[in-house]
């Protein structure tokens, strides 16, 4: 049922992995009569769906959900189109006089979608030679060379990534500038709510290895099967994704399955305090408590916090 409260232009959902963003923008939305946004990198490719905890139809509870499904495992990632298509959705919902609610862990990909960033341009020559140089060398040689030229993006970005490795390197390189000096301020674009889904180390971390047991017991091997013969592991993009990159290295005779799925909370770990870095340094973020003896009061919380936020 549709509130009759004002709700704000934006609301954002944001925080690590296995926070419980995902059903907090449910609720939120459904409170509003607005629509979930998808700000999950991941989710964004077609099939990928028990690797990503993309939540099912029914668990959507009838709230459309925009930005699902829309490329092909075999698509390289663009934070610059997803910027055109995110803020196509926000304005045509806003011009329906309904709320957005974006809801995702991908920090490049919120900000782009809220805020007044402007991407830098790309050097096919540059591009060529970054990418050749991690073929021969690897990931970590450049992820090491990155590190070195802007400490920050080498605490931001995984040294297995080297899709995004090679562009922070391109746009070091093209302007002469470190890759996060091309960040501008927190210049936003539309009014937003930015509310950060907070958990203790200790239970996040549980909940991650309990999710990748779930992923594991919910068929993630067979997925990962299908989508590797329609093009998975040629994606530079989703073939990096967390449990995917894992599991096309069992199929490859690279490790054992155990391995794979051990390495699979590992990396999973690793990348949520990142996610957890990311948003901290927004002061915009309001952080609410998304942990177990909380959750049944989080959405309140959030209502709470958003409806004072538009009436203040």
């Amino acid at each position: 049922m549709r509130s009759t409260t004002p709700a704000p232009r934006v609301i954002a959902v944001v925080g690590p992995t296995a926070a419980g963003k995902s059903d907090l923008g449910v609720a939120l939305a459904r409170h509003f009569g607005g629509e979930v946004v998808n700000a999950d990198s991941m989710q964004l490719y077609r099939g990928m769906d028990i690797g990503t905890a993309k939540l099912t139809p029914a668990e959507r509870q009838g709230v459309p959900h925009r930005l699902l499904d829309i490329w092909d495992v075999t698509e390289a990632a663009s934070v610059a189109e997803y910027q055109r298509l995110a803020r196509a959705e926000i304005d045509r919902l806003l011009a329906e006089g309904r709320t957005p609610v974006l809801v995702g862990g991908s920090g490049l990909y919120v900000r782009g979608a809220i805020d007044a960033l402007e991407f830098p341009g790309t050097d096919p020559e540059v591009r060529a030679r970054l990418e050749a140089e991690l073929k021969a060398d690897g990931s970590p040689a450049l992820h090491a060379r990155l590190a070195a030229a802007d400490p920050e993006a080498g605490r931001a970005i995984l040294s297995s990534n080297g899709r995004r490795i090679v562009r922070a390197l391109e746009v070091i390189e093209i302007t002469g500038r470190p890759f996060t000096a091309n960040l501008p301020g927190h210049d936003a674009v539309y009014d937003t709510v930015q509310i950060g889904v907070d958990v203790g180390r200790p239970e996040l971390d549980a909940r991650i290895a309990a999710r990748v047991d779930g992923m594991w017991n919910a068929g993630l091997l067979d997925e990962v099967r299908a989508l590797e013969a329609v093009g998975l592991r040629e994606g530079r993009t989703a073939s990096r994704a967390l449990g995917y990159q894992q599991v096309l290295a069992f199929l490859a005779g690279e490790c054992t399955e155990e391995e794979s799925r051990a390495e699979t909370v590992r990396a999973t770990k690793r990348f949520a305090r990142r996610q957890d870095s990311w948003f901290r340094r927004d002061p915009r973020v309001h952080w609410l408590s998304g942990a177990a003896d909380h959750r049944a009061e989080l959405v309140g919380r959030s209502l709470t916090l958003v409806e004072r936020a538009v009436t203040a």
